[in-house]
C-alpha cells in the first residue's frame, strides 16, 4: 500500500461553527489538499465556510485505512472527520 499524506484542516462555517477534519491524499500537495477541503465543504452544504492555507497544514504520512483508501481511489482524496463535522 502506498503512503498517504494527511493535512490537518480547520474550517469555519458561516454560522461560526468550527469543523476539524483531515484531508488525505496520495501525493504531498498543499494546493490540492486545500482545493479538496473546499470541494468537500461545498459537497456537505458549507460552500461558504472559510478554510485557508494556514488552516490546512501537512501533518504526517501513513497508510490509509480501508474506508479512506476507497475514498481516495474513487475521488482522489479522503476526508477523515474529527470534530464539529456533520455525521
Amino acid at each position: 500500500m502506498p503512503l498517504s499524506h494527511v493535512y490537518d484542516t480547520y474550517a469555519k462555517a458561516a454560522t461560526g461553527r468550527i469543523m476539524h477534519f483531515d484531508v488525505v491524499l496520495d501525493e504531498q500537495d498543499h494546493d490540492k489538499a486545500l482545493k479538496y477541503a473546499k470541494a468537500w465543504l461545498a459537497s456537505i452544504g458549507h460552500a461558504d465556510a472559510t478554510v485557508t492555507q494556514e488552516n490546512c497544514a501537512f501533518c504526517h504520512s501513513a497508510e490509509a485505512p480501508p474506508e479512506l483508501r476507497q475514498q481516495i481511489d474513487s475521488q482522489g482524496y479522503g476526508i477523515y472527520k474529527l470534530e464539529g463535522c456533520p455525521k
